[in-house]
């Protein structure tokens, strides 16, 4: 019998209506059920064919549990060592290399010194920067946020360079990104599960989190197409399993603007009705389907392009 977990925090209507959906569209041939870990020893396999991952990221024991699972030949969605290596900087960078539109987007320097450091950990590092390059390549408005993620939080909206500075010192030790302000027309919230299967949400950043998936743009069959190749095209370079992408619409071009989302918000009460039913029932299938191909032993992860790329390279030359 094979077997799927799902390894998970506070979230609750996402988790539980996955493993109902995957025991019953299994036939028998795969039962799911939340993980259960009561210790780690090295080089022992978990006992799962494929476990979800919804929490590894607040959880740095949980990243480590999934990395020995994954080399023991689980496969874990996602990608437990990508996700450890991704952040949004390098994610822009490689979209930019790969012809994806995306914001003008400049990576910061803390504005407090990281622990255990001095000014001389800092010896590369010209200061003052050059803010005047800086603020005429993004302009204002501007947004700063982590580099590394984190929801919605620590997100800033920023008017001109007095504005900057005044929110700058209020970050800590936060690596941030500046980023170019994109006036959309439309606003998109893109699932992606298994590299292949992508659900288009109309997505409003500005209405109030219970109101965002409230918006009803309509999108014509050209720009669902265009919408969706962009989608795959980035889900396929990273290789994340489970993703969303986040695309805004400026004089009919969409600017891919988050794209680093592997835990993305799966609860009903946010993105509605129709859009839980799909990711649970799509992420249902996907995992049925790794699951029943997985290998025994090897090595079952999902690589990315960029990554298989590089490492062929490495292989071959």
């Amino acid at each position: 019998m094979k077997k799927i977990g799902i390894l998970f925090g506070q979230e609750r209507s996402f988790p539980m209506a996955f493993i109902e959906a995957v025991n019953r569209k299994s036939n028998g041939n795969v039962v799911a059920s939340p993980v259960r870990i009561d210790k780690v020893m090295q080089g022992v396999p978990s006992g799962y064919d494929v476990i979800i991952d919804r929490i590894s990221q607040d959880v740095p024991f949980y990243r480590a549990y999934l990395k020995n699972a994954a080399l023991c030949g689980t496969a874990v969605i996602n990608n437990p060592f990508w996700w450890s290596a991704d952040e949004k900087f390098f994610n822009n960078c490689l979209a930019v290399r790969s012809g994806v539109p995306v914001p003008k987007t400049v990576i910061l320097p803390s504005h407090d010194l990281p622990a255990d450091t001095s000014d001389q950990s800092f010896s590369n590092l010209t200061y003052p920067l050059d803010w005047d390059g800086i603020f005429g390549y993004t302009g204002f408005p501007a947004y700063m946020k982590p580099f590394a993620g984190g929801g919605w939080k620590h997100v800033y909206k920023l008017h001109d360079k007095e504005d900057f500075f005044r929110k700058h010192s209020e970050t800590g030790q936060l690596v941030m990104l500046l980023q170019e302000e994109i006036v959309f027309s439309e606003y998109y919230r893109c699932y992606c599960i298994g590299g292949k299967y992508v659900r288009i949400m109309s997505y409003e950043p500005r209405n109030p989190h219970h109101l965002r998936y409230s918006a009803d743009f309509a999108p014509s069959d050209e720009r669902l197409r265009q919408m969706e190749e962009i989608v795959i095209s980035i889900n396929r370079l990273l290789g994340y399993d489970f993703n969303t992408v986040e695309l805004a619409v400026r004089d009919g071009v969409p600017y891919a603007i988050d794209f680093c989302n592997p835990a993305p918000d799966a609860e009903c009460s946010s993105v509605g009705e129709d859009n839980f039913n799909w990711v649970v029932d799509t992420a249902a299938e996907y995992a049925i389907e790794r699951a029943l191909s997985n290998r025994e032993g090897e090595d079952n992860l999902t690589w990315g392009e960029y990554v298989r790329s590089g490492a062929g390279k490495f292989l071959f030359a």
